[in-house]
């Protein structure tokens, strides 16, 4: 029987807090191919990925996701283990965290005791294994061994079992009749001490076994088994080994699963029964191109941990075929940059250092998610394009899409199909050239952009004419000389971070020696800079830049942001770019001073979406005054508060955002604005009992940018009204509008929820004085 503790009792204890479950308005997505450790319960398979956890039914064959979505911290797990007495996952992490899942309850524990413990340097607190025995865990780890009291939820002691009592690595414990065995590494070899002892703390009552580093022990049907970091099997019986066999590559997991102790290598997992005999085999297979990592057995079958291949299941009787089992997602965690269009979600794991260099030339494949379903394009399907960054969907053709190869030029995809590696042999793609070494070929494109005539806009690294044009419709290539402001043209300006453009046709373009420029060639050729010197500029490194619907230039640097308001006379005026000044506690204050903003985006409202390194998300009003939100690790599912990218669907206006540890999307529920009415809409419609109305809202779509709102009922009295710019979003109305959408929460104007019954929804583009009519219905 489970013995679950009472929550209500749980978190009265020092050091365990509960983390929220943020799936209503969030979603992750994690890569769940890296496996770094699995578990069984009676009828369920855990697996830790990287930073995320899924399980599989044996009997249904369903694939849940635990995540930071659930509240999982997002940090790097290293270990996992179910209680089936409990009823409890147990999450151990490299940073010393553990969470605990426990079934039923929808919110997890976090338990930051070995975390916080300042006697254990941080580089100590790596959770190796978990041992259960009467209600007991033994946690091995990069320290030693904590105990953890699973009915009461608190902990005990901490044994450091090293020389003199000092602190080392324990990767793994057992219990066999009266003893406790610890496997531990720098040189301390194999101990073992009698469990009931009072005294444990004591590091005498450890008794050595043998020297050396071991890498496990484990119980297995009343014999205890240990491995060394040599390779070598022995079989502990007292005090002393005996050597049962060498394997041939180092072991990665041990474990006791039914009748089977499974042993992981990287190539291979063995199941042996307790006299040592193989009874079964998983080898590595070529067609599978991956390590394992892990294992268990169910009910006749092994489930693999792999490095790129998720969870493999095959029968114990086989070992050969195996089936894959993992949820969808990603590639991987680390993404370097993404784009979003009409529900398409491209992603790519790219990458180039701060300073522009493509060292180490990453062969890594691209991601793309659309509605709801991910496809994954290997590397080797990519015409050898390495270094795969920036993204930009063709606006007239979603189909369409090219990726910047920061190495080999810019590929082409078609319908998930990769068609066409444009480089210095087939388009106006140019290679840097090296004066002393002239065979040497590295075409670094970085920033893309479509304009509005459908024309593709993309720059190049280290080349006199940095900016290339592109008609996909007529294959007409253009490019544009920057030496009249970067003369050198190999050593002056080491890459480009972004580019957008203005609705007078202006490309701004972020530099890396350069700041801001600009470009425009409307009426002849202008070009233009703003760096360190002059302009106010924070710093002469650009690491992102938008354009606003107010043509506005947002500008954000290593250093903190600046605004250039007056972009039509960028090229005639001495202009400037501006901090913006808040009043934080009373005090003026620059915002964002001195943070490196990693990206800028403008959502259908003109507020902006702004990520930094190490500060998280933020979500600012159109003129940055007002701080609507800023999401980090403590109050968001983010798992890491550094940004690397964001992008806006526009069609929906779900914000994506791209940090160190994985990809996740936010529900802003805001979209871009419409011409007219043509494709306005309210849902849910019907709104039915089960509906929430004040929490979920219902939804107004394909709104003009100024518009006003009536909501009425059959007879014609005035229920709720918003006007664009005045009932603005976050603002508290009961009727909001951000951009294209407007939101309501079924109250009137006696701030009461309205009976059922047919609402009309008035319509009135305030500059074209046009109206529409929309009928809703209400069942409460």
């Amino acid at each position: 029987m489970k013995q679950k503790a009472l929550l209500i009792i749980v978190v009265l204890f020092v050091g365990l807090t509960q983390a929220q479950n943020y799936s209503a308005l969030w979603q992750g997505y994690y890569s769940y191919l890296n496996i770094k450790d699995t578990s069984r319960s009676e009828n369920k398979i855990y697996a830790a990925a990287e930073n995320a956890v899924f399980t599989y039914d044996v009997n249904t064959f369903e694939i849940e996701k635990i995540s930071s979505i659930q509240g999982l911290s997002g940090e790097i797990i290293s270990t996992i283990h179910y209680s089936q007495d409990y009823g409890m996952l147990l999450i151990g992490y490299e940073n010393g965290l553990i969470e605990i899942v426990i079934d039923g309850e929808e919110d997890v524990l976090t338990i930051v005791d070995i975390l916080d413990k300042p006697t254990i340097p941080p580089t100590s607190k790596k959770i190796n294994h978990f041992n259960e025995y009467n209600g007991q865990v033994y946690i091995a780890a990069d320290f030693g061994i904590s105990v953890y009291d699973l009915s009461r939820l608190e902990f005990g002691d901490t044994y450091y079992i090293g020389p003199g009592g000092s602190q080392i690595q324990v990767k793994q414990t057992t219990v066999r009749d009266d003893y406790i065995f610890a496997a531990c590494y720098d040189g301390v070899g194999l101990k073992r001490a009698l469990v009931a002892s009072d005294n444990l703390i004591d590091y005498q009552q450890w008794q050595s076994l043998a020297t050396g580093n071991f890498v496990g022990v484990q119980e297995h049907m009343g014999a205890v088994f240990a491995i060394r970091a040599n390779r070598r099997v022995y079989n502990v019986v007292g005090n002393a080994l005996t050597e049962l066999a060498q394997l041939n590559h180092m072991v990665l997991d041990l474990k006791s699963n039914d009748d089977y102790l499974v042993i992981t290598t990287a190539n291979d997992v063995y199941a042996y029964d307790v006299d040592f005999n193989v009874i079964a085999q998983a080898t590595f297979n070529e067609e599978v191109e991956t390590s394992f990592t892990a294992a268990s057995v169910h009910s006749g079958f092994l489930y693999i941990g792999t490095q790129h291949n998720g969870v493999l299941k095959t029968a114990l009787t086989d070992g050969v075929s195996f089936e894959q089992l993992h949820p969808d997602g990603p590639l991987l965690n680390n993404t370097f940059a993404i784009e979003a269009y009409s529900n398409n979600l491209w992603v790519t794991y790219g990458d180039y250092t701060l300073t522009y260099n493509p060292s180490p030339l990453r062969s890594r494949g691209v991601s793309h998610l659309r509605n709801e379903t991910w496809a994954n394009i290997p590397y080797d399907s990519l015409l050898s394009a390495r270094n795969l960054n920036k993204i930009v969907i063709n606006p007239f053709n979603e189909d369409q899409v090219f990726i910047s190869s920061f190495n080999d030029g810019l590929l082409e995809i078609n319908n998930n199909v990769p068609t066409v590696l444009y480089n210095e042999t087939n388009s106006g793609l140019e290679s840097l050239i090296i004066p002393t070494n002239p065979n040497i070929k590295s075409i670094r494109q970085s920033a893309s952009k479509f304009d509005s005539n459908g024309v593709l806009w993309t720059m190049t690294g280290r080349v006199a004419r940095p900016l290339k044009s592109y008609d996909p419709t007529t294959g007409q290539w253009q490019g544009y000389d920057f030496t009249s402001l970067i003369p050198d043209a190999l050593g002056g300006e080491w890459g480009y971070s972004d580019l957008d453009i203005s609705s007078n046709g202006t490309k701004w373009i972020g530099g890396y020696n350069y700041g801001l420029i600009g470009f425009n060639n409307t009426n002849g050729v202008q070009l233009k800079n703003l760096s360190t010197e002059e302009g106010n500029m924070s710093n002469n490194f650009v690491t992102s830049l938008a354009v606003d619907k107010n043509d506005r230039v947002w500008v954000g640097t290593i250093s903190g942001l600046r605004v250039l308001y007056n972009s039509t006379g960028f090229f005639t005026d001495n202009v400037q770019v501006e901090e913006i000044v808040i009043l934080e506690n009373g005090q003026p204050s620059e915002l964002l001073y001195q943070q490196f903003v990693s990206d800028i985006e403008v959502d259908g409202a003109n507020n902006k979406w702004i990520g930094v390194m190490g500060a998280g998300l933020f979500y600012f009003s159109s003129d940055g005054q007002e701080t609507i939100f800023h999401f980090t690790k403590d109050n968001s599912p983010l798992p890491s508060n550094n940004i690397i990218d964001v992008s806006i669907d526009a069609s929906n206006g779900r914000v994506y955002i791209a940090t160190d540890k994985g990809l996740l999307s936010y529900g802003s529920g805001s979209s871009g604005t419409k011409e007219d009415f043509e494709d306005a809409f309210v849902y849910p419609n019907p709104v039915r009992p089960d509906f929430n109305m004040v929490e979920k809202k219902i939804k107004i779509r394909g709104l003009p940018e100024n518009v006003n709102i009536k909501i009425t009922d059959i007879e014609g009295n005035l229920v709720a009204e918003a006007q664009s710019n005045v009932n603005m979003r976050y603002k508290g109305y009961h009727l909001e509008i951000d951009g294209g959408s407007a939101f309501w929460n079924g109250k009137n104007l006696a701030n009461n929820t309205v009976a059922s019954g047919v609402y009309l929804i008035m319509l009135t583009d305030l500059d074209a004085l046009e109206t529409k009519v929309l009928k809703l219905m209400v069942v409460r």
